[in-house]
């Protein structure tokens, strides 16, 4: 095996070795660039970081109801997710959409999250705000917080809703909400949730089972996984959508668009097909991990597949992780060590390894 580099990493007896790789591509398609009505538009693939499609993505522009995205997200978050509360009576007299909340209700944070993802409450995220952080403005200062965190500089909340209409400080970019968008999609509540055209949710004064309806028409789509729909006459209609195909899921966001329903299945179609199933797999398939005793163990080192553009796959770098040396007996599904792969110096894979046979 050629070393290009090796470290020892602090605190642990580990070494990492830069590994070449070889790369194979699986499957081959292609289709011509769509026209977008929208202002602002993106397609994100936030497994690679790749971009695929992008017009005016660094735009800052108002994102209305895609607001909730990380306003679930946050609540999601939280501990105790069922426990039951009675809704603060002055958050919930808000305007625009709403999940049907009363005085005195009595909800839960999962509930108003369902309110939230689904039929767009501004009641819900107003109620859920005061719950998590005890005042609205207290809840979006925490929204700021996580979004400077997640490195989205062009984004700034005023409101956990994503009303927006005597305001010009509540904006995003559709990058940014790309990005947002990826990193909630990793909470499995918000997944769940978000994917849902319908959901029973138990709430009122007393609570009763009643059914919220999703504004996502999308989700009628085989392969739509989420997100989240919004609008209002500044912001105009706002749409954040994820379409899984064959393991691999893409974002899309289109910010002031007419059209939004076709563009997100346009976009899909185009961008779908600039990736490709890749197989990247090292030039030397095993490695050597030397015993206490003085004998060697040989590991094979595991090939990754990740779909991605071919040109992204020229860039992965990985690094193998294995202890100096192991000790007697070694049990059949013990882990030796771990191939970790890179794309511009962010994790975007783990495989371990284990034993092959004795040398």
């Amino acid at each position: 095996m050629r070393l290009d580099k090796i470290k020892l990493c602090a605190g642990a007896a580990v070494l990492a070795l830069m590994l070449i790789f070889s790369i194979s591509r699986i499957n081959v398609s292609a289709e011509e660039l769509p026209d977008v009505s929208a202002k602002a538009a993106i397609v994100y693939n936030g497994a690679t970081d790749e971009v695929l499609f992008e017009k005016n993505a660094d735009e800052q522009l108002p994102m209305a109801s895609t607001t909730k995205i990380m306003s679930a997200l946050i609540v999601l978050e939280q501990n105790d997710l069922d426990e039951r509360f009675i809704v603060d009576s002055q958050a919930i007299m808000t305007e625009g959409s709403s999940m049907g909340l009363q005085k005195g209700d009595e909800v839960s944070l999962r509930d108003l999250a369902c309110g939230m993802l689904l039929p767009s409450g501004n009641d819900a995220a107003n109620a859920a705000a005061v719950r998590v952080a005890g005042s609205v403005d207290a809840f979006v200062e925490l929204m700021n917080r996580r979004a400077a965190e997640m490195g989205l500089f062009d984004t700034h909340f005023v409101t956990p809703s994503g009303l927006d209409d005597y305001t010009d400080d509540h904006y995003s970019t559709a990058r940014d909400m790309a990005k947002l968008a990826a990193e909630a999609m990793k909470d499995q509540n918000f997944r769940d949730i978000c994917s849902l055209q319908k959901a029973k949710v138990f709430f009122g004064d007393p609570p009763y089972d009643r059914w919220l309806i999703n504004s996502n028409k999308l989700l009628k789509i085989s392969g739509i996984t989420g997100i989240k729909t919004g609008f209002t006459d500044k912001a105009r209609r706002c749409l954040v959508s994820s379409c899984m195909r064959e393991g691999c899921e893409l974002i899309c966001v289109t910010l002031n668009d007419p059209d939004d329903w076709r563009d997100h299945m346009a976009l899909f179609d185009h961008c779908f097909g600039k990736v490709e199933q890749m197989r990247i797999r090292p030039r030397n398939s095993a490695v050597k991990i030397p015993v206490a005793d003085g004998s060697e163990i040989v590991c094979e080192i595991p090939d990754m597949v990740m779909t991605m553009m071919p040109e992204t796959a020229q860039k992965v770098e990985s690094r193998l992780f294995l202890p100096h040396f192991i000790y007697r007996p070694i049990k059949k599904d013990e882990k030796l060590g771990e191939v970790v792969y890179y794309l511009g110096g962010r994790i975007i894979a783990r495989r371990g390894f284990w034993a092959i046979h004795n040398s």
